[in-house]
């Protein structure tokens, strides 16, 4: 008999051995500026698009759902990401405009968790971002949005050899 998922999901290879070592006592004082540091590091190391991320929302019933989108910018606390209002991103924030951001660098150990209350920034925003998209012609699409997620906490992770994996938060300023 073949191995079972569980002995096949045990045996796969962890963490790279050449993980960084993160020492919180020597992070910089914003959430920000760590974030920062760890996505120059990423893109040092090659990991192709550090700035993917899963939004994770709760809609008007409660249920959560996830998506991988990319981070368009983080300016004076605000993480802001895109997309259409008619999708079930946008029908979630207008429901409940709370959500997590997720970013995951396997290659690095790293992964960093944002949460908060999200707001839908000036229609301006959105027209910037849309105008942005590589291969857009056509004028902006009106059910385009931007939102901003401003943190009640930021969770940064770093994996270890040993297991005893390294956390550090910074809770809202």
């Amino acid at each position: 008999m073949s191995d079972s998922l569980r002995d096949r999901l045990r045996a796969l290879p962890d963490f790279p051995d050449d993980l960084p070592i993160f020492d919180p006592t020597r992070a910089p004082a914003s959430a920000e500026d760590l974030f920062l540091e760890w996505l120059d590091e990423a893109l040092h190391f090659g990991v192709h698009q550090p700035h993917a991320c899963t939004l994770s929302t709760a809609g008007p019933t409660g249920h959560v759902t996830a998506r991988t989108l990319i981070l368009k910018d983080l300016s004076e606390g605000q993480w802001v990401f895109a997309g259409a209002r008619s999708t079930r991103k946008g029908i979630d924030l207008a429901a409940n405009p709370y959500a997590a951001l997720t970013f995951y660098w396997p290659q690095r150990g790293r992964q960093v968790r944002v949460t908060g209350e999200v707001e839908e920034l000036p229609s301006e925003v959105a027209a910037a971002d849309w105008a942005a998209r590589p291969a857009v012609t056509e004028p902006h699409n009106h059910d385009w949005a931007a939102w901003a997620l401003q943190p009640s906490e930021v969770e940064f992770w770093q994996a270890r050899a040993d297991r005893q994996h390294v956390r550090h938060w910074y809770p809202a300023r």
